[in-house]
């Protein structure tokens, strides 16, 4: 019993040095918004700011774009998250329910695909769009966003297909009901938790999405919030410290409050149809 009990302690203090070790990068991020140039220049910098000051956020929205900017990411994770949840809501439901060599093969996609690093797909991505003439255009963009998402999207929707009563669909079919409006009218409004946690998902991707965003968009008034971030550092590598943090941090808000919000979907997402009853 005694063993028992510490081993459970250590495995809360463990988890608590975990979380503690992921938000530090967030809290100073927040300290550091918050500062006057004095004490960012300290050398014994504090955690809470002795005169906190709203300057930093003035100077970030007078240096830069980012209304702009938010707006276009904005426009882009949105696109990408309703075409993502559109695609693979059907497709997730052909690998939940059938065991075609389609859904075996849409299956090893979803696999194989975690495995390619952006940087060995970002040169055909181009040369695709670069044919399709949407090099520096934000549909473009969304393009490539809905298909990095989509094996994701995927995974999670089937998971939650697996978790719908086969019954259902039964009894639906027995009423004369074909594969199609089985979907739409039984399974889909089951699977309505689901899929709002995979376009919010697919959402916060494409909003923190740097990469793809700082390659394919060029023209400066098109740029996402991520990308017009790295302008407050300057040609030398010196950053504008302040206002680089505070807008920053209104640059996460989002992320996190959505992610605060579907969290517990996702896990059940990734756990749905895992124990069959």
């Amino acid at each position: 019993m005694r063993t028992s009990t510490t081993g459970r302690v250590g495995q809360y203090l463990a988890l608590l040095a975990y979380l503690v070790f992921l938000a530090f990068p967030f809290l100073w991020l927040v300290s550091t918004a918050f500062k006057n140039p004095r004490e960012l220049g300290s050398l014994h910098p504090a955690w809470i700011p002795e005169n906190p000051t709203l300057d930093n956020f003035r100077q970030a929205f007078d240096e830069q774009p980012l209304l702009r900017a938010a707006g276009n990411s904005l426009l882009a994770a949105a696109g990408a998250a309703l075409i993502a949840v559109l695609i693979a809501t059907p497709l997730a439901y052909v690998i939940a329910r059938r065991r075609t060599l389609l859904a075996r093969a849409a299956t090893g996609w979803v696999v194989v695909s975690q495995a390619f690093p952006l940087v060995l797909v970002i040169i055909p991505l181009f040369l695709v769009l670069k044919n399709l003439r949407l090099i520096d255009s934000l549909p473009g963009l969304v393009m490539v966003y809905v298909v990095w998402a989509l094996p994701f999207a995927l995974w999670m929707l089937a998971g939650y297909v697996r978790a719908v009563p086969v019954e259902l669909e039964e009894a639906a079919a027995v009423d004369g009901a074909g594969r199609l409006r089985t979907l739409v009218s039984v399974t889909a409004p089951l699977l309505a938790p689901g899929i709002v946690a995979t376009g919010l998902f697919t959402f916060i991707t494409a909003w923190n999405e740097f990469f793809f965003a700082l390659v394919l968009l060029k023209s400066p008034e098109k740029q996402t919030l991520p990308v017009v971030l790295t302008h407050f550092i300057g040609a030398e590598g010196v950053a504008d410290l302040g206002p680089l943090a505070a807008a920053a941090f209104l640059a996460t808000l989002p992320s996190l409050v959505v992610f605060a919000v579907i969290q517990r979907r996702i896990t059940s997402g990734m756990l749905a149809g895992a124990v069959k009853s």
